[in-house]
């Protein structure tokens, strides 16, 4: 959030396709009128809008914030450019509150004790993040033949050590509906996705669930370690099963890695840097 006298936020805007001035002008100003919703110093801001493989949803559109030096990221499919970016108004200002509330609550509970593992009383204002403003579900990726799916986008990063509401509050802010993280407590290469009857559920290489750091999140841990696979196996069992993601050990690197179906109804890829 800016003062009056505060210059304008700088929006970068990059659309695809055959488009007029005044639709970058009319995107400028939506993205405006939802970054007053943020809270919180906006330093950066990045919209794309472009054509998807999908007939039935062939606009995303998606957006990238840098809110006070921490990364929320939205996005959206639509059937017309317009449609694209009302949706993506919508969401973007849904997610700056949400992420700006949550941000608050988070440092104030990292500078309390740790809380313990049976989480806080019932009704505490701390756990409202956790259970109250989840990201709309995604719908069906595109429905390219398996033969015809490949590993179109493999991001290799740092995978930081994580409490597990670190984890969760990083997954909401970037909009996923899952996170790849490395758990504080036992050193395990893990992710956390939305399921069980807790709405978020746990997978690690190794399960150690009476080792986990002290979190307040209420989560189901899987007791299931992760497969041992090849690249290739992960997508085979990826085909067979139509899973939306698969995690599971890399037989090669020895990591835990992440294999994702994406929109456009090919693969991601997700592994630790330090894992190459």
């Amino acid at each position: 959030m800016h003062g009056s006298n505060s210059p304008p936020v700088p929006i970068e805007v990059q659309v695809t396709g055959v488009h007029t001035d005044a639709f970058v002008a009319e995107v400028t100003e939506r993205m405006r009128a939802a970054l007053r919703h943020a809270g919180r110093p906006v330093l950066h801001a990045r919209v794309r809008i472009t054509r998807d493989g999908d007939p039935e949803r062939p606009i995303v559109a998606q957006a990238n914030i840098d809110l006070d030096g921490r990364l929320v990221r939205v996005q959206v499919h639509g059937g017309t450019d317009r449609d694209a970016l009302a949706r993506l108004e919508e969401r973007l200002r849904n997610r700056l509150q949400h992420v700006s509330r949550a941000a608050g609550t988070w440092e104030d509970r990292r500078g309390r004790s740790a809380p313990s593992m049976a989480g806080p009383p019932a009704g505490d204002e701390r756990t409202e993040w956790r259970h109250g403003d989840l990201p709309t579900r995604r719908g069906p990726s595109y429905p390219r033949p398996p033969a015809e799916r490949q590993i179109i986008r493999h991001k290799s990063f740092s995978v930081a050590e994580s409490e597990i509401d670190e984890a969760a509050f990083d997954m909401e802010s970037l909009d996923y509906d899952f996170h790849l993280f490395t758990e504080l407590g036992t050193g395990q290469d893990s992710v956390l996705y939305r399921g069980g009857p807790t709405g978020y559920r746990i997978a690690q290489v190794e399960p150690h669930p009476e080792s986990l750091a002290p979190h307040a999140l209420e989560v189901t841990v899987s007791t299931q370690p992760a497969a041992v696979l090849s690249t290739d196996e992960a997508i085979e069992r990826m085909a067979a099963l139509d899973l939306p993601f698969l995690f599971y050990l890399d037989r090669e690197r020895g990591r835990g890695a992440l294999l994702y179906h994406r929109y456009d109804g090919h693969y991601g890829l997700i592994t630790p840097a330090d894992s190459d």
